[in-house]
């Protein structure tokens, strides 16, 4: 494919997506529909997705319509390119700018600050109160590409060991200093999931904000420690890496779990999974982890279509859910236990206004440490309190 079809190509992916369809489904169905399309060519026209679903608004604004074709034609403005290069009806090209697109030219540095920034407005007042002095760092930082990260497993090997076996894959890593077990990804990440190393269980794909977030959970030898809301399980693995205790994983829907016993059979460790009544039976527990549902504010580099997709609505369900799950797991705690809470957002309305409402409702508890990670350290946003019962003082 020419770089003219490319766009063209992801004219039409974006076009589905605008249409409300998801951007992961619309790829799919794009490359099989275009079978055509080698691997450089369905890399390419990702790119090209991804990139214009980050500056959705800030694109569109600059090439004149809220489509696909309007977001790839202020691709091209806001990389200083001429559109008509590409935009001239020519074989597979898309075709030559109308008047009015011609006529929608311009740059970043003349749009809002909102616009520039890719923030939605009816989000802009909580993000302001959140980041504070960062808001405009952070909504920059969100506009690009994250980077590809690795946890080694260190059940399985040492940093160094796995740095060096994936160099062997032709992958090039270097560590990252979040974590002792994180690795970003220099060259060739979509080596990763064909290499030894990942096949062999010694790296797994997960962000460094996430792996530094996992190491700040007190968990020891012997421990029972529940993953309350596990997804997939990255978590839980990150956990079950660190140190040799008893781990539990339990989602409200099991099926999100579907692949965690094939991914603990290649990392080497033990996990046995939990229904809700399973998890109140085998209750309490030495460590309960709650990563709860949320925006997905600190990765929306890596679902840029949730940014768009947000609504008032939508964050009042997940803000009630989160106060749900978190009531709901602290009965699963022992008395000495920990309850870990983690998001990946960067809203205080999802975390500490969170924590602040929990302990208000129960003076039992008191918040041991706090940690808060913005795309500015180089990784995604997450939020994490962990949260001890109080020591109650004995009557003499």
């Amino acid at each position: 494919m020419t770089p003219a079809a490319r766009i063209a190509a992801a004219i039409d992916v974006l076009d589905q997506v605008f249409a409300g369809n998801p951007a992961e489904k619309s790829l799919i169905n794009w490359a099989r529909r275009s079978r055509f399309a080698g691997s450089g060519d369905r890399a390419a026209v990702r790119d090209h997705v991804f990139d214009a679903l980050r500056n959705r608004k800030s694109y569109t604004t600059l090439g004149g319509a809220e489509n696909g074709r309007g977001a790839m034609i202020g691709a091209l403005r806001a990389n200083n390119l001429d559109p008509a290069q590409i935009f001239n009806g020519e074989g597979y090209a898309p075709s030559s700018l109308t008047p009015e697109e011609q006529a929608a030219s311009g740059n970043l540095s003349d749009l809002s600050e909102l616009v520039r920034l890719d923030c939605p407005e009816w989000l802009a007042p909580m993000l302001r109160n959140s980041l504070g002095e960062m808001f405009e760092s952070v909504c920059g930082a969100l506009k690009f590409r994250a980077p590809v990260f690795l946890r080694v497993n260190l059940r399985k090997t040492s940093r160094e060991g796995a740095l060096e076996t994936l160099l062997k894959d032709g992958i090039t890593t270097k560590p990252h200093a979040l974590s002792e077990t994180a690795l970003e990804v220099v060259e060739n990440p979509r080596k990763i999931l064909n290499s030894s190393a990942f096949r062999d269980g010694l790296v797994e794909l997960q962000d460094a904000g996430s792996q530094h977030i996992m190491d700040q959970i007190p968990v020891a030898a012997g421990q029972r420690v529940l993953d309350y809301c596990a997804g997939g399980g990255g978590k839980t693995l990150a956990m079950a890496a660190r140190e040799k205790a008893v781990f539990f994983a339990h989602d409200v829907d099991p099926s999100r779990m579907a692949d965690l016993p094939t991914r603990a059979k290649r990392a080497g460790v033990r996990v046995k999974i939990l229904s809700s009544d399973d998890a109140s039976a085998a209750a309490p527990f030495d460590v309960v982890l709650c990563d709860v549902p949320c925006s997905g504010s600190g990765a929306w580099r890596r679902s840029p279509d949730a940014k768009w997709n947000l609504t008032k609505d939508r964050l009042e369900d997940l803000i009630w859910v989160q106060d749900e799950i978190l009531q709901k797991a602290a009965t699963y705690v022992g008395q000495d236990g920990t309850l870990a809470f983690a998001t990946c957002s960067l809203l205080n309305e999802e975390n500490r206004d969170q924590i602040n409402k929990f302990l208000e409702n129960n003076s039992d508890w008191h918040l041991a440490s706090e940690t808060k990670l913005t795309p500015i350290e180089g990784c995604d946003g997450f939020y994490l309190a962990i949260l001890k019962r109080k020591i109650s003082k004995k009557t003499i």
